[in-house]
């Protein structure tokens, strides 16, 4: 029997919480209810979903997907995002794919580790998934005097309907995620 369970794939055999199931629901509904999605979402699946208190009053919905269905996810992720976020009304919902961070060899090993795989460029590639529908133009580091650091990414302005809605959410999860704080803004174009 082919079921909402077979959306969700935990690692380590470990029980999906109430909330995964539902958003793991959402998926096969869309699948078996939609035609569109019925041939893109028939092999996609999620590792796990949060939902995490962001600014004020808002809620996201934290997507989690293997690192390797990461672009079939971004093929479908416009129209995806969009009916996820009827199902879940009043929450924003962000697609992430999974990476894993792995820690400085030891001095002396011969081992090296992956550029990809290192806090950075983990960091970075977080960033680009979140703000997916558009590109990331340029960014600025700003050391305050008290110490602090500001973030500042220039997205692409011919995006800016579909993502500018939720940027103060997307500023929030990635806070939540890494601990660094973002500043989005769009550049200026001089005709």
């Amino acid at each position: 029997m082919y079921t909402s369970r077979k959306k969700i794939h935990k690692d380590t055999d470990a029980e999906p919480t109430d909330f995964e199931e539902t958003v793991a629901q959402a998926l096969f509904d869309l699948e078996n209810t939609n035609q569109d999605f019925k041939t893109e979402l028939q092999d996609l699946f999620i590792n796990s979903a949060v939902q995490m208190d962001v600014s004020g009053n808002r809620k996201a919905v934290v997507i989690f997907v293997p690192y390797r269905l990461r672009k079939a996810f971004r093929k479908v992720h416009l129209r995806l995002v969009r009916e996820l976020e009827k199902k879940f009304s009043g929450k924003d919902v962000v697609v992430l794919a999974n990476r894993r961070i792995l820690r400085p060899p030891k001095k002396g090993s011969a081992v090296q580790r992956p550029h990809n795989r290192t806090l950075t460029a983990v960091h970075d590639a977080m960033l680009e998934d979140i703000v997916h529908p558009a590109e990331i133009v340029g960014k600025r580091t700003r050391y305050q005097i008290d110490g602090t650091k500001i973030m500042k990414v220039f997205l692409d302005p011919k995006e800016k309907n579909n993502t500018e809605y939720k940027l103060e959410t997307i500023a929030g999860v990635f806070r939540k995620l890494t601990g660094k704080d973002v500043v989005f803004e769009y550049p200026i174009t001089e005709a």
